[in-house]
């Protein structure tokens, strides 16, 4: 690999939501720091039949949100992201960080707080 493409205090901050709230959680992130968010389609199963039998309606159809972040800005948009998508409730998502080792093609970008 390329050192070039090396890149370090950069991690993914990725969101499984239900459709049709995406662009509320994508907004929260970017208020609370994040400089983009990129939305896609998905396609969940698995959950849903054991929250069907608790009498909530899972619907399959998802939105995923990712954010990359420098490492020292994930805290704050990761808990503006659970508190918009209110992933405290059961069957509303899920949202998970993973560390970036490489990357290409990002424009460096000034946080909130670096301003």
């Amino acid at each position: 690999m390329n050192k070039a493409y090396l890149k370090e205090g950069l991690e993914l901050i990725t969101c499984v939501v239900q459709r049709g709230k995406a662009d509320k959680v994508a907004k929260a992130a970017l208020a609370a720091g994040a400089g983009g968010a990129t939305i896609f389609f998905g396609r969940g199963m698995g959950l849903r039949e054991r929250l069907g039998l608790l009498g909530l309606a899972i619907v399959p159809e998802k939105e995923i949100i990712m954010i990359v972040s420098e490492k020292k800005e994930t805290p704050r948009i990761f808990d503006a992201i659970v508190e918009a998508a209110k992933l405290n409730v059961p069957g509303m998502g899920i949202a998970y960080v993973i560390p970036i080792h490489a990357v290409a093609g990002l424009v460096p970008f000034k946080s909130a707080t670096n301003e």
